[in-house]
C-alpha cells in the first residue's frame, strides 16, 4: 500500500494544466491566421464563387483546395489549342448556366440559350486554321490576332475574347 497523500504527485502536473490552455489558444490563433490569409489571398475566387456572403472556415477550406487542385490540374499538363478552347468553353458555359439559373428571364429565352451553347461547336474544327505552320513568313504579332471568321450561316459567331 501507498504511504504519504495524493496531493504531492498531483502538484507537478499543475504548470503543465496551466500551459494547456495557453497552448491551445496559440494553437487556435495561428489556424484562424492561416485562414484570414487564405480567405485573403484567395478573395477574388471567393467573391467569384460566393458574392455578398460570410464565408465560414470550412468554406474557406472547401475553396482552398478545390482552388488548388484545379490550379495543379490546369498546370500539370500543356494543354493543346483545341484542349484549352474546349475547357474554356466548358467553364463559359458553366458560368452562363449559373447566371441563368440565378436570374429569373424568360424560361423559353434560357432554353433556347442553353440549347445553342450545348450543341456541338462546328468552330473546333477551325482551330487547326489559326495554328501556324512552323515556318510561317508572318511575324508573331500577325498571327496573334486573326481576322474574324464568319459562320457557315453568315452571320457572326460570338466569341468570349
Amino acid at each position: 500500500m501507498r504511504s504519504g497523500p495524493l496531493r504531492p504527485l498531483s502538484f507537478p502536473l499543475l504548470p503543465q494544466q496551466l500551459r494547456k490552455p495557453v497552448v491551445e489558444k496559440m494553437r487556435r490563433d495561428r489556424i484562424n491566421s492561416s485562414i484570414e490569409q487564405l480567405k485573403l489571398l484567395l478573395e477574388k475566387e471567393f467573391q467569384r464563387h460566393q458574392p455578398n456572403s460570410k464565408l465560414e472556415k470550412a468554406d474557406i477550406l472547401e475553396m482552398t483546395v478545390s482552388y488548388l487542385k484545379h490550379s495543379k490540374a490546369f498546370a500539370s499538363c500543356p494543354k493543346t489549342l483545341q484542349q484549352d478552347y474546349s475547357e474554356g468553353y466548358s467553364w463559359c458555359l458553366k458560368e452562363a448556366v449559373q447566371f441563368l439559373t440565378l436570374h429569373s428571364a424568360n424560361t423559353d429565352t434560357q432554353m433556347k440559350l442553353l440549347y445553342h451553347f450545348q450543341r456541338p461547336q462546328a468552330s473546333l474544327t477551325t482551330l487547326q486554321d489559326l495554328k501556324p505552320p512552323s515556318s510561317s513568313p508572318l511575324p508573331p504579332a500577325a498571327l496573334t490576332k486573326p481576322a474574324p471568321r464568319q459562320s457557315p450561316s453568315g452571320s457572326n459567331l460570338w466569341r468570349p475574347w
